[in-house]
């Protein structure tokens, strides 16, 4: 039933983002040089998905991967690029610029959906990405006057391959592509190694990077790979903008990286227009 489909897909967007939103926190606790970061990134999800993957597939796995196709190629590609511009964004500029810029996702989205796969969004959908569009030009208004060009241009990278990769879900709703994410988290740690120098974990790194990497990657990137499934790739992406003002929060509580009245104004704007559509989109199904 639709109403069924449209709380699954609701649920498991939510969820992942609520997993995602100390990520920003726990990037900047983290030690590590960036490259030796998406490594572990990349290695430690791979494995958590891979062993949970075998329980659940034994011996089909490499068939279920097999069968994910040329969609299984683009979106462990997509995912693979995203991954590591994310970090890199995050290191290069303030960590509300990166998560608004990524906050463009729904409306990309959106475009990419109508273009590829005829699908309309919908009126409500459409308002609620253009109000939260607009929360984001005025958050991001006074950023990109302090010169943070290279971390915000990565972070819109990030956005287009958010929306780039739900739209490839969105366009095979009948293909499991966990295992395609999964092998897009192997591609990462492989890139990130040929640039590693020393990949020994010490100190506070030898907890927070194994938290970070299950909490914060592994459970939401699985999560986040089903939702496409059940709701559309627009929706999906609104749930993103959750982190937008989440996020920063984690790390103004934390380390004092205090947002601007802007980031804090224009995140209440974003909440309350998500929770908005949400409530709207469950009555209508």
């Amino acid at each position: 039933m639709s109403y069924s489909n449209q709380k699954k897909g609701m649920f498991l967007a939510f969820t992942a983002i609520i997993f995602i939103t100390p990520d920003s926190l726990l990037i900047r606790l983290a030690n590590l040089t960036s490259w030796n970061l998406i490594f572990y990134r990349g290695f430690i999800p791979f494995l958590v998905v891979f062993a949970g993957l075998l329980i659940i597939y034994k011996t089909k796995l490499i068939s279920q991967l097999l069968e994910n196709g040329w969609h299984g190629i683009a979106y462990a590609s997509v995912f693979t690029i995203t991954n590591i511009f994310f970090v890199i964004s995050i290191e290069n500029t303030n960590v509300a610029n990166t998560l608004i810029m990524i906050a463009l996702a729904p409306m990309l989205s959106a475009v990419i959906s109508f273009i590829f796969l005829k699908e309309n969004t919908d009126q409500k959908t459409w308002i609620a990405i253009i109000i939260t569009t607009l929360a984001v030009i005025y958050i991001f208004n006074d950023s990109f006057e302090r010169g943070d060009l290279l971390g915000n241009f990565l972070g819109l990278l990030c956005a287009t391959g958010l929306a780039v990769g739900a739209v490839i879900i969105r366009s095979a709703k009948k293909i499991n592509l966990v295992p395609s994410a999964m092998m897009g988290k192997l591609m990462v740690a492989l890139i990130a190694l040929l640039f590693t120098d020393n990949l020994v974990l010490k100190g506070n790194d030898s907890i927070i990077i194994p938290l970070m990497c299950i909490m914060c990657v592994a459970i939401p990137f699985v999560l986040i790979t089903l939702a496409p499934r059940y709701i559309t790739a627009p929706e999906v992406n609104l749930f993103f903008l959750l982190e937008t003002i989440l996020g920063p929060l984690w790390v103004w509580l934390v380390i004092k990286e205090q947002p601007s009245t802007e980031t804090i104004i224009g995140g209440i704007i974003i909440i309350a227009t998500i929770a908005t559509h949400s409530v709207l989109r469950l009555k209508k199904t």
